[in-house]
C-alpha cells in the first residue's frame, strides 16, 4: 500500500509544537532527566543543547540551589557538553575526609544533579563525586580522551546505583504487592499478574541490598522464581541473621 510521511517542519508539527509550552519549573526538571541518561542520541543531544541555558548560575540560584553549588554545576554542565576535561577543586572524600584535587572527565549527572558520574584519570576508575563537596571547578583545554571507557551508570527500582545490573524476578502475593506499590511506584511496570491474585515482579538491580531488604521484610508473601543467585544471597543472609 501507501506510505507517507510528514515532514518534522510541517506546519502540522509547528502547530503542536507551539502549543506546548513549560515552566521554568518543568523544562529545568526535564533538562536533569535527559543529563541523568546515558544516551548521546542525536535526538537527545539536540534536547540538551536547548535545555542548556537553564544551567545557569541565576536561574539555578532562582530554583533554591546554592550559589556556589550552582557555579559548579553550571561549569561540570558546560564540560561535559563539550566533553572536556575539569579539575574538581578541593574535593573532600566522604570516606577519608581528605580534600585533593580532582582531574576528571565528567559525563553524566545522577541523583537530581546532586552527584555527577567521571571517569577520574589519576585512578582510571569511573567515580561519583557530590557536586556539594567540590570546593571550585576549572574547566581544562583538554577534551576527553577516554570516552571509551565512560560507563552507563544505573539506577534500580529500589534506589541502588552501580554499573552492573542483575535480573531478578518474584512473585508477590497481595500484600507484598500492595507494599511494593505504596514505597515503590515505579514498579508497576515491572508487575503482571498471575494466577491466585498474586504478581510477578521482573526487574533488574544494581545491588542486593535494597531487594533484600524488601523481600526480608514481607518474605512469607514473596517467592523467589528463576533467580538462583539471588535465591542463594537470600539464604546465607538468613542464616547470618539466625547465627547471631
Amino acid at each position: 500500500g501507501s506510505r507517507y510521511r510528514l515532514d518534522p517542519l510541517s506546519p502540522f508539527f509547528r502547530d503542536i509544537a507551539s502549543d506546548i509550552q513549560f515552566s521554568e519549573d518543568e523544562a529545568l526538571t526535564i533538562s536533569q532527566v535527559l543529563n541523568s541518561v546515558y544516551d548521546n542520541s542525536f535526538q537527545v543531544r539536540a534536547l540538551r543543547e536547548k535545555l542548556a541555558k537553564l544551567y545557569d548560575t541565576e536561574v539555578l540560584a532562582r530554583h533554591g540551589v546554592d550559589n556556589h553549588v550552582a557555579q559548579n554545576i553550571t561549569t561540570i554542565f558546560q564540560a561535559i557538553r563539550q566533553e572536556r576535561i575539569l579539575v574538581l577543586k578541593d574535593y573532600r572524600s566522604g570516606s577519608s575526609n581528605k580534600v585533593s584535587n580532582r582531574i576528571v572527565e565528567p559525563y553524566m549527572f545522577i541523583n537530581q544533579n546532586n552527584e555527577v558520574r567521571c571517569f577520574e584519570l589519576a585512578t582510571n576508575m569511573n567515580k561519583t563525586f557530590k557536586v556539594s563537596r567540590i570546593g571550585s571547578t576549572e574547566m581544562l583545554d583538554l577534551l576527553w580522551s577516554h570516552k571509551s571507557d565512560h560507563a552507563p551508570f544505573f539506577n534500580d527500582l529500589f534506589g541502588f546505583t552501580g554499573e552492573q545490573r542483575i535480573p531478578v524476578s518474584l512473585v508477590l502475593g497481595q500484600l507484598a504487592t500492595n507494599v511494593l506499590l505504596e514505597e515503590y511506584p515505579d514498579a508497576q511496570r515491572q508487575l503482571s499478574p498471575t494466577k491466585n491474585g498474586c504478581h510477578r515482579l521482573d526487574t533488574e538491580v544494581c545491588s542486593y541490598l535494597g531487594i533484600g531488604r524488601f523481600v526480608l521484610g514481607l518474605y512469607e508473601d514473596i517467592k523467589i522464581v528463576d533467580s538462583p543467585e539471588f535465591a542463594d544471597y537470600m539464604k546465607r543472609r538468613i542464616a547470618k541473621i539466625a547465627n547471631k
